[in-house]
C-alpha cells in the first residue's frame, strides 16, 4: 500500500469516516446591568469550515467583512475561542447540546441514511437523541418562537431533524454539500442526490447551491420580522465555505481571494442583512447575535480553502487550526463596543450562557460546557470557566489545555503536503507527535515544544487529561438510533 493510501485510511479513521443550575434573569435592552426581566433575542451564526483568520478583523487577505468587522467594533472579539471537535457533526451536537460530542454518543461525522462506499452499501442509523435537551428546546419552553436555516448534520431521519428537536421552522440540507452527486471522490463514494428540505420534506434535490446562502439569508429575515414582537432563537447554519463552494451572481468574481474570497463577503452580506432586519425592526438593542465556525479551514482543497495564520495545521486535525475559530458577539448596550476577549470560552458554552440569559432551566444531564456571561459582557477581570479543555478528534483523546499550556498527546494527524486546486483534493500524509507540550502564550502556532523543560506540567496535564478521559467513557450516553437498522455501520464519506 502507498504511503498516500495509507495516510488517507488512517485519516479516515482518526475522524470516524471509515467504518442542576440556577437560573437568573436576563439582562436587556436597557444600559448594561440592568434586569427588566426581558429575554434577549438571540440569533446564532455557524458557517462551515471557515478558518481563524478568514475575517477581515482576524487578519483576512484578499477580500474585505465590512459586516463582521462592524459587529466587532460594536461588540466583542474572542482570540481564543473553540469548536470542541474539528469536525463538523460532533461540533453541532456540542453546540446543540452542551455537551463533548462523545458524552451524547456523536464524535464522528454522520452520513446520509444510506450511501455506497466503493460499492458496498454503508447506513448512518444514528443521529442525536431524544433524550438531550437541546438549546432549541430550553428556549422554546420559555416560550421562544424557534427556526433553523442552513446545515444540521446530526442525523437525516425525521426522527433526527431540527423539528423534532426544539425548532419551529426547518429549511436547509441534512448534511454537508458534498454528501451528493459534487463529492471531490466521486467514483469511490457514491451518495443520494441532495435533499433539500422544508419542514421535513424534501422539496428540491440537488438544488442550485449558488443560491443557499441567499435562500437561507432570506427565510431568516422574514422570520425576524414575523417575530419582532415576541422572543425568538434563530440558528442560521451556512453551508459554505464548506466545499464545494459556491455563490451567487451578486458576489461572484468579487474578491482578489478568487471563489473562496467570493463566499465568504456573501456571507458577510448574509450578516449585514440580518443585522438591518434587527435594526429596521427595532429590536437591535435587544438582540444578542453571535457569530463563529464550525471548525477551521479544509486545507486540503488549498486554493478552495480558508487560512488559520497564524494557527497550525486545520480541519480534522487537533492543532489549534482545527479547532481554535473565529466568534464575535454583539448586543447593544450589554456588550461594550470594541471589546477583546482572551479567555477561553467554546461551543458548548453557548447552551448553559444563552440559557441563563433567557432564564431557561438548564438540561436534566450533565453537559460540560459553562456559563460564559461574565466574559461574553465584558465584564472587568472576568476569566474562564474552564481549567483545562479537552481536545478530541473522533473517540480519541489527542491534546489537553490548561491555561498558557498545552499537551499533544501521542496521536497520528493528516498532514498535507501538497495543497488542492480548483475544488480537487491535494495530497496528504501521515504526521505524528507527542507527548509535546507548547506555551500558547509565546507560541500559538505550536512550533517549539518544551516538554524536556517542563516534565511536571507535562505529568500534570496527562494524569489530568487520563483521568477525565475515563470519566468521560463511564458517563456516555447513546445517541438516537432507528432501530429497524441492524448495520451499525456510521460513516460520513469525507471529513465534512
Amino acid at each position: 500500500m502507498s504511503t498516500r493510501d495509507a495516510s488517507r485510511r488512517e485519516f479516515l479513521r482518526a475522524a470516524g469516516l471509515g467504518a442542576v443550575t440556577l437560573t437568573v434573569p436576563c439582562f436587556t435592552h436597557g444600559a448594561k446591568g440592568t434586569d427588566t426581566q426581558t429575554p434577549p433575542n438571540v440569533v446564532l451564526i455557524l458557517t462551515d469550515d471557515q478558518g481563524y483568520a478568514d475575517v477581515g478583523c482576524y487578519g483576512a487577505e484578499g477580500f474585505s467583512t465590512p459586516n463582521l468587522d462592524r459587529m466587532a467594533a460594536e461588540g466583542i472579539r474572542f482570540t481564543d475561542f473553540y469548536a470542541p471537535a474539528p469536525v463538523c457533526t460532533p461540533s453541532r451536537a456540542a453546540l446543540m447540546t452542551g455537551c463533548y460530542p462523545l458524552r451524547v454518543g456523536l464524535p464522528q461525522v454522520l452520513g446520509p441514511k444510506e450511501w455506497k462506499l466503493k460499492g458496498k452499501v454503508q447506513h448512518s442509523n444514528i443521529g442525536i437523541s431524544s433524550g438531550e435537551e437541546t438549546i432549541a428546546e430550553l428556549l422554546k419552553a420559555q416560550g421562544y418562537a424557534t427556526a433553523c436555516f442552513g446545515k444540521w448534520h446530526l442525523g437525516d431521519y425525521p426522527e433526527f431533524l431540527p423539528t423534532r428537536h426544539g425548532f419551529d421552522r426547518y429549511f436547509g440540507l441534512p448534511y454537508s454539500n458534498d454528501m451528493g452527486p459534487e463529492h471531490p471522490k466521486a467514483g469511490e463514494v457514491e451518495f443520494p442526490p441532495l435533499p433539500l428540505l422544508d419542514g421535513e420534506k424534501t422539496v428540491q434535490t440537488d438544488p442550485d447551491q449558488a443560491q443557499l446562502t441567499t435562500w437561507y439569508t432570506e427565510r431568516a429575515v422574514r422570520f425576524i420580522e414575523e417575530n419582532k414582537t415576541r422572543p425568538f432563537f434563530l440558528y442560521l447554519a451556512h453551508s459554505m465555505p464548506h466545499v464545494p463552494l459556491h455563490v451567487s451572481e451578486k458576489f461572484a468574481g468579487k474578491s482578489e481571494r478568487g471563489l473562496y474570497g467570493d463566499v465568504i463577503m456573501e456571507i458577510d452580506w448574509s450578516v449585514g442583512q440580518v443585522l438591518s432586519a434587527l435594526k429596521s425592526c427595532g429590536i437591535d438593542d435587544r438582540t444578542l447575535v453571535i457569530f463563529t465556525s464550525d471548525n477551521g479551514p479544509d486545507r486540503l482543497f488549498g486554493d478552495h480553502a480558508g487560512s488559520a495564520k497564524p494557527l497550525r495545521e486545520g480541519k480534522a486535525t487537533t492543532f489549534e487550526g482545527g479547532q481554535r475559530v473565529p466568534c464575535i458577539m454583539r448586543w447593544p448596550g450589554n456588550i461594550p463596543a470594541g471589546t477583546k476577549c482572551a479567555e477561553l470560552a467554546s461551543l458548548m458554552d453557548m447552551l448553559p450562557t444563552i440559557a441563563h440569559l433567557a432564564g431557561a432551566k438548564q438540561p436534566a444531564l450533565a453537559i460540560d460546557g459553562k456559563d460564559v456571561r461574565p466574559l461574553v459582557l465584558g465584564e472587568t477581570g472576568a476569566t474562564s470557566p474552564h481549567d483545562v479543555f479537552f481536545y478530541y478528534l473522533g473517540d480519541k483523546l489527542q491534546a489537553v489545555r490548561s491555561g498558557k499550556w498545552k499537551l499533544h498527546l501521542q496521536h497520528a494527524y493528516p498532514k498535507v503536503v501538497e495543497p488542492g486546486k480548483d475544488g480537487k483534493p491535494g495530497k496528504i500524509t501521515l504526521g505524528a507527535i507527542g507527548p509535546a507540550l507548547f506555551d500558547l502564550s509565546s507560541d500559538i502556532g505550536e512550533k517549539q515544544d518544551v516538554s524536556g523543560d517542563h516534565p511536571e506540567v507535562v505529568q500534570r496535564l496527562s494524569d489530568t487529561a487520563a483521568k477525565f478521559d475515563e470519566e468521560l467513557r463511564r458517563a456516555c450516553r447513546s445517541p438516537g438510533r432507528i432501530s429497524s437498522r441492524v448495520d451499525d455501520t456510521v460513516s460520513g464519506g469525507n471529513k465534512s
